[in-house]
């Protein structure tokens, strides 16, 4: 077996440890994924990838026993600022934790304050260098992670020309969601002596903006499917971005993201009232009845159950459903809304309840165990996004027998087999603009398929048996790291 390939995995936060969003679930899964490649020698190459996060007050709150490693400083336009590096291991994985005040005055991973994030992640992604130096392990390949780290590749750019020692090190940019670019970081490139990107093809509003210069500068951009990556290089989806974008196409790829098939499996799942899988499938009729009974619903089965769990975000397209089951308010259905994020949004869930009181529930909350009843009971699960890097509710509803319906943008049309233009292959339906009439014309033809039990049922199996494990995306990163190496 040839050498490992190491690689250092940046990223703001990661699952188990920390988890705010998809970003913690790839990067809780991706890397132990990458390390059980070597045990299996699937690839031909063992695989040394190590985990690298700000030390957030809430880690450090759960992690009293934390390896100290040292101090060190990170430079800044006046002098330096004093950086604490700490250790665990996780899932397998060697996990590093980055300290210091700029992480300490900004508590949330994710604070509503972007000049304090600001001065995090432009702290943390400063610090990565200085950190590789005083380590007695060197990575081959930096991975960053949307803007929060995106700097790191900046720095690094910037600074090998002038340092042999890093001058071998490659690095890899992946873009979970574009609009995201580090707006509110301006007073930190000030104060750290970052100097502003000169690129023409950078636009002038984004020359203090995180994302923008790594994505400049990264050897390799990844995205989390691979119609996003085409996506984002239009005006549409591009943000401002895909000027630039399109200069860097030959480096941008899309490796659609993996499911934990363990911790998503109706098999096995405590959640549920009763466990199934593709050979038990009419048991689960059962989850359907008990959540029926849960939001006192009328149980008829031959009524289709039709679940939404999202954010309540424009991105999402929740008002598109609103509206479109408005539309549909003539047929059969029942609906129950989970989710919560912006108020106008909540209420318009509200409003279609009181609205339609027989057949509507709106849960306007999180609720993680809900959401699995929801996928175990739910008979067509609604995903209408404006746009969508990847999605993971579409491949937890196919596990789970649940019938997605989504706009066909980014990882949806990636993860699902349009029923309507392959009936012998269709895992799902897909519908083309993001309007409530597009949305409620592709309904319709789910509720007549849902007519058809046995046809219906042939649907289910065919997303239940659907491989989303992270095996198969981590073999893709292998592919993309020999690549770039």
């Amino acid at each position: 077996m040839t050498k490992p390939i190491n690689v250092l995995f940046v990223a703001a936060e990661a699952d188990p440890l920390v988890k705010v969003g998809g970003l913690g679930d790839v990067s809780g899964s991706l890397p132990p994924a990458l390390n059980a490649l070597s045990s299996e020698e699937v690839c031909g190459h063992k695989m040394d990838v190590r985990l690298i996060l700000p030390f957030h007050p809430v880690l450090r709150e759960k992690l009293e026993n934390a390896e100290f490693l040292f101090n060190f400083p990170v430079p800044t336009a006046d002098g330096s600022v004093k950086a604490e590096a700490y250790q665990i291991k996780t899932n397998g994985v060697r996990t590093y934790l980055i300290g210091g005040k700029p992480v300490d005055n900004a508590p949330a991973v994710y604070s509503p304050n972007a000049k304090l994030d600001g001065y995090k992640y432009v702290f943390f992604s400063l610090a990565i260098l200085p950190f590789i130096n005083s380590l007695d392990w060197q990575p081959e390949i930096i991975h960053a992670n949307d803007w929060h780290t995106a700097l790191a590749v900046y720095d690094l750019k910037q600074k090998q020309a002038q340092d042999p020692s890093l001058r071998d090190i490659r690095t890899i940019l992946t873009v979970h969601n574009l609009p995201f670019m580090g707006a509110g970081t301006e007073a930190a490139f000030d104060a750290y002596g970052i100097k502003p990107s000169q690129y023409s093809r950078v636009p002038g509003w984004g020359r203090k903006f995180p994302l923008p210069l790594g994505l400049q500068k990264a050897d390799r951009i990844t995205t989390v499917s691979s119609t996003y990556a085409e996506e984002m290089m239009t005006p549409e989806f591009g943000c401002g971005l895909e000027t630039l974008l399109q200069t860097r196409k030959k480096v941008v790829s899309g490796i659609v993201n993996g499911l934990d098939m363990e911790a998503w499996d109706p098999s096995s799942d405590p959640n549920i009232e009763v466990n199934y899988d593709v050979s038990t499938l009419s048991s689960r009729s059962e989850n359907r009845k008990a959540l029926s009974e849960e939001f006192n619903l009328n149980h008829d089965p031959t009524i289709p159950l039709l679940i939404l769990i999202s954010r309540m975000d424009p991105q999402k397209g929740v008002d598109i459903a609103v509206e479109g089951l408005r539309l549909m308010g003539d047929q059969s259905w029942q609906a129950i809304l989970l989710g919560t994020g912006d108020p106008n949004l909540e209420q318009a869930c509200v409003n279609l309840e009181e609205d339609y009181p027989d057949r509507v529930r709106a849960a306007i909350r999180y609720d993680g165990a809900l959401s699995r009843r929801m996928y175990a009971g739910g008979d067509i699960l609604l995903m209408p996004s404006r746009y969508e890097p990847c999605g993971l509710a579409q491949m937890m509803a196919m596990r789970y027998g649940c019938v997605p319906l989504a706009r066909a943008t980014g990882g949806l049309k990636d993860t699902i087999v349009d029923v309507s233009k392959s009936p012998d292959l269709g895992t799902g339906f897909l519908f083309g603009s993001a309007d409530p009439k597009a949305f409620a014309k592709s309904l319709s033809s789910a509720l007549e398929a849902f007519k058809d039990a046995g046809r219906w049922e042939e649907i289910q199996k065919r997303g239940l048996i659907q491989d989303f494990s992270w095996k198969n995306s981590a073999l893709n990163y292998v592919e993309l790291y020999l690549g770039v190496l």
